[in-house]
């Protein structure tokens, strides 16, 4: 699930110049002033800033998911080596 907001966000990253220049040509549809330039810096702080820091959290929270998942498997590891050692004393 994670991998598709990754994924999706990263997508939108990739198409904001497409969007930037469809929206330089047909500002006037939409809005009252034209706030997309050629070189992009309102669709970029705007739209890929927040798609970007979308991306950064979801990474992060990958990140924090697998090093739980790791501490819970290692724990599983060493309990059932404990148990192992414990049965072969006995």
């Amino acid at each position: 699930m994670m991998f598709m907001f990754y994924l999706c966000a990263d997508s939108g990253v990739y198409l904001a110049e497409k969007m930037n220049k469809y929206r330089e040509e047909h500002w006037m549809s939409f809005a009252s002033r034209n706030y997309f330039d050629r070189s992009g810096v309102f669709i970029s702080v705007v739209w890929s800033g927040t798609l970007i820091f979308i991306s950064v959290v979801s990474v992060v929270s990958s990140l924090i998911a697998l090093c739980q998942l790791m501490v819970k498997c290692k724990r599983a590891e060493l309990r059932h080596r404990a148990r192992l050692a414990r049965d072969k004393l006995d």
